[in-house]
């Protein structure tokens, strides 16, 4: 009997300290969700500088022919990566006149949040860059915003390890015994 008490025992003691865990999980968790916008205005100042390379020059303005393809397009100056699509508001704050089609959450090379907010008339698209707060961009666009930003980033540096590794076995092919040292990791 003092052995079944024992092991009774010890599994109060073992979910006891689960229910600590459960606790310094939960004050964590708060923690994060206090400085989230902090950790994505920091994530946006890393990811900037790659932006250049990976990002898009969005289309700034357009004609659409009949066929619904566009031309004489214009497109921004600076390269942006999308990272949320949302419902799109009523209309457009540079103008209230025009209705917003499409509205995305892109981020600039300048390491700024923007709204992207496209609207059609039938014959032209234009768009209005709204400037975005990461604590804005949260709220508007929720948790996916850091989670395509994470992904964007690991892409970019997978891609990079990828090119390396390629450039290394051409280097090894091309000038045999020639190319620097070799990792434990590599063949």
């Amino acid at each position: 009997m003092d052995e079944i008490e024992q092991g009774f025992q010890k599994l109060v003691d073992r979910i006891a300290e689960l229910e600590g865990k459960k606790e310094e999980k939960a004050t964590l968790s708060e923690k994060l969700r206090k400085n989230d916008a902090a950790l994505l205005g920091r994530m946006a100042k890393s990811a900037a500088p790659l932006i250049p390379g990976i990002g898009l020059n969005m289309v700034q303005r357009g004609k659409q022919d009949t066929k619904g393809e566009l031309y004489d397009t214009s497109f921004t100056r600076k390269k942006m990566i999308v990272l949320g699509k949302t419902e799109p508001a009523e209309f457009r704050p540079d103008n209230p006149s025009k209705k917003v089609d499409d509205q995305f959450c892109v981020l600039s090379e300048d390491g700024k949040f923007y709204e992207l907010m496209y609207s059609f008339d039938g014959f032209m698209v234009d768009s209005y860059l709204n400037p975005l707060t990461p604590r804005e961009a949260l709220d508007r666009y929720g948790l996916e915003v850091m989670r395509m930003l994470y992904h964007a980033l690991h892409d970019y540096l997978k891609e990079e390890e990828e090119l390396i590794k390629a450039l290394r076995v051409t280097i090894d092919f091309v000038f045999p015994g020639k190319s620097p040292e070799k990792t434990p990791e590599q063949p």
